[in-house]
């Protein structure tokens, strides 16, 4: 087992994995940017090492800083989080030549996983359905016209090398097909620099469903139930629940052991998820690997009490999994708050905050970094916090997070809380009726 892990990650998600290191009895370093030097993470750590200022270019996303850190502090292992390294192949072949251990993904397996195209091929291979559209990158707008007549409009045009939504576009009929191809490529250049594009058939009424996986040195993987991740705005995801309220019992046992034969088929090692496209007639269709923790992780941990970062620890270390399949016993909801104005079209808001009060009570759980008199920076995500609700049944669970929203104060800044306790009670969640597409027409009150 490792001795000490330098976490290459700030915030609440470096707060979750200092603590499951100190229950595991194992040393932490965290790093830190000039702008991040009174975070909770900073302070709670065994030793902290600041690596640079504000800006992530120079701090965060700073490979050369980050393995400095963990050599002068002797770090045996690296623990990237989400998002920045997380799903760097070049970050991980780094740490593998420097003699630390990468909690996470091969450079071989993020780069099979992280362009899209390839791993559609690969998933394809593997015999897990996909998403009819292009073999492949498209060479040309004529290519593109091609494909969109064969598979039918509507398409969805995407950036091989996309994420967060950048260089997405929605066709719905031949005529905006080259507009959409040459703003799309224009995007991705500048968001990605690579302008590759693919096509698939549009998924109407689509929900957004992950199958959270962990695989071990072994070959062997097993499966930790679902996530509905269909609530998203600008295809940020902005609260979550398992189990999903479209699921079936025999659709979760197709899309389980689909899961698992992908991450099989791929001999995946660590914690991961398979995302999928669920369709309103309950067809599924591969979309995306994430070759990491995910933001939405605690729920899982929440309805089956089983630690993710514990597991995706030992995993590195080369202890196999037990290798059985989780299924919920719970209902879990997670809300991420972020420092936006959600009144204003969800416009960013840093600042100091003045008052903060956390919710609690049997069933509630908040993951965050931060407390009253922080000064949240405006360099990074939003997310300032994540709360947790876990209950026997989905509406116990959302009558709890109701509760919890109404206990949850922060002056200071604005923030998301408005728009959950909303979401709340809008019907249309209430019943489990929602799309990718639900925040299209949600308006605030």
């Amino acid at each position: 087992m490792f001795k000490k892990i330098l976490i290459a990650n700030r915030g609440e998600i470096a707060m979750r994995i200092i603590r499951t290191c100190r229950e595991m009895g194992i040393k932490t370093v965290s790093v830190y940017s000039t702008a991040d030097r009174d975070s909770l993470h900073v302070r709670f750590a065994d030793e902290a090492v600041c690596i640079g200022p504000a800006s992530s270019s120079e701090s965060y996303l700073k490979i050369p800083n980050i393995i400095a850190a963990a050599e002068i502090t002797n770090a045996d292992a690296i623990h990237p989080g989400y998002g920045f390294l997380s799903e760097n192949a070049k970050f991980s072949k780094i740490c593998a030549e420097h003699g630390i251990k990468f909690i996470g993904a091969s450079p071989e397996m993020i780069d099979k996983m992280g362009d899209k195209a390839s791993a559609k091929a690969t998933m394809k291979k593997a015999g897990v359905p996909t998403v009819p559209g292009s073999d492949g990158i498209l060479d040309s707008l004529e290519d593109a016209k091609k494909v969109a007549k064969k598979i039918g409009y509507p398409v969805m045009m995407k950036a091989t090398a996309g994420g967060g939504g950048k260089g997405m576009r929605a066709i719905w009929k031949e005529d905006e097909l080259e507009k959409a191809w040459e703003s799309a490529r224009k995007e991705a250049a500048a968001a990605f620099g690579n302008d590759g594009m693919y096509m698939e058939k549009l998924i109407e009424e689509p929900r957004h469903i992950e199958i959270q996986i962990v695989g071990d040195s072994t070959g062997k993987a097993c499966h930790l139930s679902e996530r509905d991740c269909s609530i998203q705005r600008r295809h940020q995801k902005l609260t979550e629940e398992t189990p999903s309220p479209f699921m079936t019992d025999e659709l979760r046992e197709k899309m389980g052991n689909a899961a698992v034969k992908a991450a099989e088929f791929i001999k995946y090692e660590g914690a991961g998820t398979i995302e999928f496209l669920v369709d309103k007639h309950r067809n599924f269709y591969f979309m995306e690997m994430n070759t990491r923790i995910q933001v939405e992780h605690p729920i899982t941990e929440q309805v089956i009490d089983y630690d993710l970062i514990r597991e995706q620890i030992k995993v590195a270390a080369g202890i196999p999994i037990s290798g059985r399949h989780y299924f919920p016993k719970l209902h879990s909801i997670e809300c991420r708050i972020n420092a936006e104005d959600p009144y204003n079209d969800f416009r960013p808001s840093p600042g100091k905050i003045t008052t903060f009060h956390a919710p609690g009570g049997h069933g509630v759980r908040l993951d965050t970094n931060v407390y009253a008199g922080y000064m949240i920076p405006p360099y990074y995500d939003s997310m300032i916090a994540k709360l947790i609700t876990t209950a026997q049944t989905r509406e116990e669970a959302i009558n709890k997070m109701k509760r919890a929203l109404d206990e949850f104060i922060v002056e200071g800044i604005k923030t998301t809380i408005p728009f959950h306790r909303q979401l709340m009670d809008h019907p249309d969640y209430v019943a489990g009726n929602y799309t990718t597409k639900f925040m299209e027409s949600f308006e605030m009150k």
